[in-house]
């Protein structure tokens, strides 16, 4: 019999982590974060993490499971995202996944199969000297003639990504989006995708209200830190909300312009999670307002109630 597990999706800044609380007080539930960052311990302001006096007493997982010098990788997170739903289960309580990384929770409610494509570190190795002599947006070019739908979701300064797609076509002759969509196949759970959206100018206004949140509670501090403890080329440090303010410490840019930059990725990100949500997943989006949240939250659980009683 298959595990029911509900997944709360959405751009940034929505009000998915407020939902996925409701959902699991409303129905005896724990909450697994699904956001690839927020796995790394005392990155805490840049990543929006939910604090003690939100979670509301719920149970949460997958939050400072790691160190910031560690990496971490989709099938990483995809093994411990089913470890998660199988315990939770076991306690006949309802797991609950919240979060935006749209290729993590994919992966994870979909079982991707990457025991048959493990890393090469020799390809690697000759990517990156390839990178070297020619520079990145060179080998990026490429990317973009063998997977143009891969490449607009990854930034030429991404490398480790940009290789990875390079080196699933090396390997397997398809695509990475071509791999992705070989593998999207049914679920081994029973899934309810629930999705929340929010007006375009309304979301970005958040968005960019949030950052200024996060520079009053000490982002600056918080990216310093780390920084000076010579993380910047770690995969912790490429996340958004820390990587535009490297350069700030580093005498590159002002603070006014770090900043901005920082509010424009984070709408950038905000598009594409609703994008890939919207073509990649089957959901039940539902669009939300500031005034309406309460109310459209308690229609959500009504809603969620009949789908729980029919799996």
């Amino acid at each position: 019999m298959k595990q029911t597990v509900v997944a709360v999706v959405g751009p940034t800044a929505v009000g998915k982590t407020s939902l996925s609380v409701e959902i699991a007080k409303r129905f005896n539930g724990e909450v697994i974060s699904g956001d690839s960052m927020q796995i790394y311990s005392g990155m805490d302001i840049g990543t929006a993490k939910i604090t003690e006096n939100e979670k509301q007493k719920i149970p949460h997982h997958m939050i400072d499971i790691k160190d910031p010098s560690d990496s971490f990788s989709v099938a990483d997170f995809q093994s411990n995202v089913d470890t998660y739903i199988n315990l939770i289960s076991e306690r006949n309580h309802l797991p609950i996944i919240a979060g935006g990384t749209g290729l993590y929770i994919q992966a994870a409610l979909y079982s991707y199969n990457f025991s048959e494509n493990k890393r090469d570190d020799s390809y690697q190795k000759n990517i990156e000297r390839e990178i070297e002599i020619e520079g990145i947006q060179k080998v990026y070019e490429k990317l973009q003639r063998i997977d143009p739908e891969q490449a607009k979701r990854i930034h030429p300064n991404n490398v480790r990504r940009v290789i990875r797609a390079l080196e699933v076509f090396d390997r397997t002759g398809m695509t990475m989006s071509e791999y992705h969509d070989k593998q999207r196949v049914n679920s081994p759970y029973n899934l309810i995708l629930i999705g929340l959206e929010m007006d375009r100018e309304m979301l970005y206004n958040r968005i960019n209200n949030r950052v200024d949140t996060m520079l009053e509670n000490g982002l600056l501090k918080e990216v310093k830190y780390f920084y000076e403890k010579g993380l910047e080329d770690r995969q912790s440090m490429k996340a958004i909300g820390y990587k535009e303010l490297i350069p700030y410490f580093k005498g590159e840019k002002s603070l006014a312009e770090s900043i901005e930059l920082l509010k424009q990725n984070s709408r950038r990100f905000a598009k594409r999670q609703y994008t890939w949500f919207k073509n990649k997943m089957d959901v039940d989006w539902y669009s939300i307002t500031v005034d309406s949240k309460e109310e459209k939250f308690e229609i959500i659980l009504n809603d969620l109630a009949g789908k729980l009683k029919n799996k």
